[in-house]
């Protein structure tokens, strides 16, 4: 039996992208074997300019202009329509669920306590404005109102790049602090922090950032790393190839459209605090933040917050519910955690850059907060770790 030919216009230069195809591949692999052509490319390159003569028996697309879709409609190849910049373009169709994307967001800030949210989008895209709206809906239903701000998503915009995080700056400094944001995508997370870091706003204690995608490579690179909503490609990318092979056997959809629900969120520590309306426990808090890998104790965080031991003490207790001393112990696990996931350094070293004189009174700490030893933490998190630190 001779395969199928199917031609995938599905963008490969970012995360979610490569995703659907895998999630393509599952079906495949699990099912009748195609013969799949790849088309390599960014989301919004064209097509390939030799589509209109292609003979092949289906499409799957994330690509598709309000033009294109006419054409793909004209021609009565079978195609699934993975784009959501435009809205219902008239073929079958598997996407996210945008408005859940942002009513996830939204949950995850106000379980922080936040009071003020804004959003941040990309202006002409359907799926940045539906992914404003679940927030928007979610946040007036318990909260006040949600700034917003768009910007192009085209870099050939007559903004320059500066001259674009000019404006985000001027956005973010009017804006109420604490607050609580979402980014219409990580990308748009990223400048978000990178103004936040211009305009000297403290993330997460004054501002915290919340993406979407879960690009892992861009929300470590953010600094802080980008806490993000994860959707669900790999299950639209199968759900999209389930839809095909039927299109292709000559069935038709029973459904136009099919949204698929985000997974969860990773949090990282752009949104990792509780919202601090004290300013002196938000000042504490992320001197603590930034020194705590140095070694510092209380006595050097009241050095840097004019008020006594005591006071501090009930204020953290207050509006953070720990010391200042778990705070620094905490900030300081963290970072253990981290390094043993991400690295193959001795304990002594990882003491050292975690704030510790020594990597038995570190290992002491970790098996009292963490219930194991880090050499157990970095076996159960790291594929392949080094035996010597069992």
């Amino acid at each position: 039996m001779q395969r199928r030919r199917v031609m995938l216009i599905v963008e490969t230069s970012l995360v979610y992208g490569r995703e659907v195809l895998r999630g393509i591949n599952r079906y495949v692999v699990a099912n009748e074997p195609w013969s799949m052509f790849v088309d390599l490319r960014e989301l919004a390159y064209r097509p390939p300019a030799w589509l209109e003569n292609w003979d092949g028996d289906g499409i799957i697309t994330r690509s598709t202009t309000p033009a294109l879709a006419e054409q793909l409609k004209a021609w009565n190849i079978p195609t699934v329509d993975l784009t959501d910049i435009y809205g219902d373009q008239g073929l079958p169709h598997i996407g996210t669920d945008h408005e859940a994307v942002g009513r996830m967001g939204a949950a995850h800030l106000l379980e922080r306590g936040f009071r003020n949210f804004a959003f941040c989008g990309f202006s002409g895209h359907n799926w940045s404005t539906r992914r404003y709206q679940g927030f928007k809906d979610a946040i007036e239903k318990t909260a006040g109102p949600v700034e917003l701000l768009e910007g192009p998503w085209d870099s050939s915009s007559a903004l320059t790049w500066e001259q674009q995080q000019a404006q985000l700056c001027d956005w973010l400094r009017g804006l109420p602090r604490p607050i609580g944001i979402m980014a219409c995508n990580d990308m748009r997370g990223q400048h978000v922090l990178d103004a936040c870091r211009r305009i000297s706003a403290a993330v997460p204690e004054e501002v915290a950032v919340i993406g979407v995608d879960n690009d892992e490579l861009v929300c470590e690179l953010c600094d802080p790393p980008l806490s993000s909503v994860m959707p669900n490609p790999q299950r639209i990318g199968f759900e999209a190839a389930a839809l095909l092979d039927r299109l292709m056997k000559g069935e038709e959809p029973t459904q136009m459209s099919k949204l698929v629900e985000p997974l969860g969120i990773v949090t990282r520590q752009s949104t990792d605090v509780l919202a601090i309306e004290d300013p002196l426990v938000a000042s504490a808090v992320k001197y603590i933040r930034q020194h705590a890998c140095d070694g510092i104790s209380v006595v050097d965080v009241l050095q840097h917050v004019p008020v006594s031991r005591s006071i501090l003490e009930r204020r953290f207790r207050k509006f953070i519910g720990r010391s200042p001393q778990a705070e620094i112990r905490n900030v300081q696990l963290k970072r253990v955690k981290q390094l043993l996931r991400e690295t193959d350094l001795p304990l002594e070293r990882i003491a050292g850059l975690s704030g510790y004189d020594h990597p038995e009174y570190m290992s002491v700490v970790f098996k009292r907060e963490l219930g194991q030893t880090p050499g157990q933490y970095r076996t159960q998190n790291v594929k392949g770790a080094s035996r010597r630190f069992r």
